[in-house]
């Protein structure tokens, strides 16, 4: 299976068809365990974008009215193999799959407000880089140059993405603006 990846490497694999089945039975799962707790569950991230590159962690956004309404479910989700790591950003929960005693992800769950800034930028992302395959294709090749330069050393190869993943985003939201 092509999922999972130890702390801090970066390694980029083509795009594969297994990632959307794994976030299709990850998001299930999510579902049944938090049922009405959660207003959507969406996969996103690089492994969501067809046509380009992705580190092998499967990215779920789960969206929910307050961010303290997941928490009574820790213990259900942890004996499901999704454990709580922290509150990655203001206004952003981190959950986190895979072989952990390992330093092996598979998995980053991020719980965030429902039509927050968090849930529109991870789907207008995702939406914009799948509608334009040239955005797609300018990111793709950063995300390569800086996996080259930055194999074992992630927090710069992510710092590397930020500028053009901004743009991207602007560009998204002025996209989804002109469809509404």
């Amino acid at each position: 299976m092509n999922i999972g990846l130890k702390t801090g490497v970066v390694k980029l694999l083509p795009h594969q068809a297994e990632w959307e089945t794994n976030a299709e039975e990850t998001i299930m799962l999510m579902k049944t365990i938090l049922g009405d707790t959660c207003i959507d569950i969406q996969h996103v991230g690089s492994t969501s974008i067809k046509h380009i590159c992705a580190k092998p962690i499967i990215d779920i956004a789960v969206a929910i009215n307050e961010l303290a309404d997941i928490l009574p479910y820790n213990d259900v989700l942890s004996k499901n193999g999704i454990f709580y790591r922290k509150e990655e950003t203001t206004g952003q929960l981190l959950y986190l799959m895979g072989d952990l005693e390992n330093e092996i992800k598979t998995h980053h769950i991020h719980v965030v407000k429902y039509n927050s800034v968090n849930w529109q930028n991870y789907l207008n992302f995702r939406d914009f880089l799948n509608a334009f395959p040239e955005k797609a294709r300018l990111y793709n090749e950063l995300k390569q140059e800086l996996a080259k330069k930055y194999a074992s050393e992630r927090k710069l190869y992510t710092d590397g993405k930020g500028e053009l993943i901004k743009a991207l985003l602007k560009e998204a939201e002025e996209w989804k603006v002109s469809f509404n």
